[in-house]
């Protein structure tokens, strides 16, 4: 761990401590790390328009109690991070770009790709000395989490990957009220923008594990914290714009394990199995009555697949 970072503790946790690191791009990212600097380092990269926070801390302290230093960050455009900005884009013009994503077309016109996106984790992993690491990936995160596997091999040790695809094309949609909700116009009032992340959770977390009042406390905690909507919309752009990942799978040698939700309506498990059977000797797990979130009752399970994972 690069002694020379001054991490001072963190508002938000008991447990994490906070930094902003400049990376050589010249954007700087907001860190957060839990644990022992000595322990082995687990880096998690979160998803679309996710903020670091949604990394339960639950989930992180289980990892630095099973012998981990634990890493979270907010990606670039999200939460305390670099912001980019560009143009909008049309409602009509996005559902052309996931149209054509969807059946293997490539799109253009993003202001940066996932590729940049796993660039900046790789220039984080040497401004923070931790390579080799091991990387969980959730969601789009998974998504980065690939290609930094694969065009950095020396930088993560082992793969764990969440709820996430390699967008092949053909895999199953989102169902039509979640695309919906995905879509939908963001409210300008605070408790408007609660009741809406409230809602995308209701269709596409865990359907007997999700507890809403928690998931509102988080929604107005997020917001609080930082509000870019522009940042989801831009990261979305960076998934329609990067295409199908089969090519960096096939580069992928690091041991990997693949958890995914047996209730995921956003990205359902055809999208897991598919990252599975891409990269050689990966593992799948099905975890039965999950969904697209990280709800308390699945943490232990979640938790110690992947530190059994990085420890064997």
């Amino acid at each position: 761990m690069n002694t020379h970072l001054q991490f001072q503790p963190s508002p938000e946790s008991t447990f994490m401590r906070e930094a902003k690191v400049d990376l050589k791009n010249g954007l700087q990212l907001h860190v957060e790390m839990g644990g022992n600097p000595e322990h082995p380092c687990i880096l998690l990269i979160m998803g679309l328009g996710a903020q670091m926070i949604l990394w339960p801390e639950s989930f992180c302290q289980s990892l630095i109690e099973q012998g981990f230093c634990v890493i979270r960050f907010d990606n670039r455009d999200i939460g305390l991070s670099s912001k980019i900005h560009t143009s909008t884009i049309s409602a009509k013009h996005l559902l052309l770009l996931m149209a054509r994503f969807a059946v293997g077309l490539k799109n253009h016109g993003a202001p940066y790709e996932l590729e940049d996106m796993a660039d900046d984790v790789a220039l984080l992993i040497d401004r923070l000395d931790i390579q080799p690491c091991y990387v969980i990936g959730a969601s789009m995160g998974g998504m980065i989490a690939q290609i930094l596997a694969a065009k950095y091999p020396q930088k993560v040790k082992k793969l764990g990957l969440l709820f996430t695809s390699n967008n092949r094309p053909f895999l199953p949609m989102p169902g039509l009220r979640q695309l919906k909700m995905m879509l939908s116009k963001r409210p300008t009032h605070e408790d408007a923008i609660i009741q809406q992340s409230v809602q995308l959770y209701k269709l596409i977390g865990s359907p007997k594990f999700t507890q809403l009042e928690e998931v509102r406390q988080l929604a107005r905690r997020a917001y609080k914290r930082s509000y870019a909507p522009m940042g989801v919309l831009q990261q979305l752009l960076a998934i329609l714009c990067s295409g199908s990942l089969s090519q960096w799978d096939k580069q992928i040698k690091q041991s990997t394990l693949v958890v995914h939700g047996s209730c995921d309506r956003l990205l359902p498990p055809k999208h897991g199995q598919s990252v599975a059977r891409a990269i050689q000797g990966a593992k799948f797990e099905l975890i039965v009555g999950m969904g697209h979130d990280i709800p308390p009752y699945f943490i232990p399970q979640l938790s110690g697949l992947f530190a059994y994972h990085f420890k064997s």
